[in-house]
């Protein structure tokens, strides 16, 4: 008997006990919910802070009118920032290969089934281009050849170097422009980042003497990519990429004139229209042989004194 009534005792408070270890199972997985959801607030508020410190900082790096010291405070200043970005995935425990974005195209490639990305290639490409110029920040290796600012945007020539593109030599010319006016649209269950930079460019090529010899038009960069934290959270905020590929230059070309127009409208209704130019003399490695013809190239009328300095100060001085 008193066998059976401890049994009948094990029995009564069996389900009290499978009950208090609910519970105590759900105040656990309760308390993990709370604080994986208060560390990934906390860790998004001190990315947000790293963003406001650097956009605190950057107006002067874009506004500097002097080349030589924004030059030599771009190293610092992209290091102060990136040392911020290290200490933040640390403390994280972050991505630091930077590469969500490739591992975010796997995972829709997977779950898509049947339906294929038609696109991943290029999203790869974009996101390639991207890391590219990311690296060069991250490291301290970004060196533009040439530089200017105008109406808060700074355009920089990052690179001129000669490449091939299809089979073929081109001069490419890599843009970065920092600060061009962007606003983040909420669109439903999807938030997107609209950026305003609309490029104008023209070549203008001349001889030794200053006589026109020909004229290119271009509009926005090729590989244009204007919100790049897209594809690395962390690239510096609001920086716009893109390069121009032009066809190596006639052999009698020695001078290039290239006015980059770039024009940014502001959510409260204000436009910055900037204007660059940039002024060279031609490269021997930019320029075709003797006996090469520049392909592509048409003519049009123009009046002397627009080709020939010469004539327009003669015209001039009648």
């Amino acid at each position: 008997m008193p066998e059976r009534t401890g049994a009948c005792r094990l029995k009564r408070y069996f389900g009290i006990i499978v009950v208090i270890a609910l519970v105590i199972v759900a105040a656990v997985a309760s308390h993990r919910t709370a604080s994986a959801r208060a560390l990934e607030a906390e860790r998004d508020a001190d990315f947000r802070r790293i963003q406001s410190v650097y956009l605190e900082r950057v107006g002067w790096m874009r506004t500097n009118p002097d080349e030589a010291s924004y030059r030599d405070e771009l190293k610092s200043f992209f290091k102060a920032y990136f040392d911020d970005v290290d200490g933040h995935l640390d403390r994280f425990h972050g991505n630091k290969k930077f590469d969500s974005y490739l591992a975010e195209l796997e995972q829709r490639e997977a779950s898509g089934g049947e339906k294929k990305d038609n696109r991943a290639g290029d999203r790869k490409a974009f996101y390639e281009y991207a890391r590219k110029q990311f690296d060069a920040l991250h490291e301290g290796r970004y060196r533009p050849v040439w530089t200017a600012t105008d109406k808060g945007m700074r355009l920089d020539v990052v690179s001129n170097d000669v490449v091939m593109v299809m089979g073929k030599p081109q001069i490419r010319l890599q843009l970065v422009l920092w600060g061009a006016q962007r606003v983040e649209k909420d669109e439903g269950k999807v938030k997107k980042m609209v950026t305003s930079a609309a490029f104008d460019t023209v070549w203008k090529l001349t001889d030794a003497k200053g006589k026109l010899l020909g004229e290119m038009r271009g509009a926005d960069p090729s590989m244009k990519i204007d919100y790049p934290e897209r594809l690395i959270a962390e690239f510096p905020p609001q920086m716009v990429l893109g390069h121009y590929d032009l066809d190596l230059l006639p052999a009698d070309v020695a001078k290039l004139e290239m006015t980059i127009n770039v024009a940014s409208h502001a959510a409260s209704g204000g436009n910055a229209n900037a204007t660059y130019v940039w002024k060279l003399d031609v490269p021997s490695e930019w320029k075709l042989g003797a006996n090469e013809t520049w392909e592509g190239a048409t003519q049009e009328e123009r009046p002397e004194e627009e080709i020939d300095p010469a004539k327009a100060s003669a015209k001039k001085g009648e």
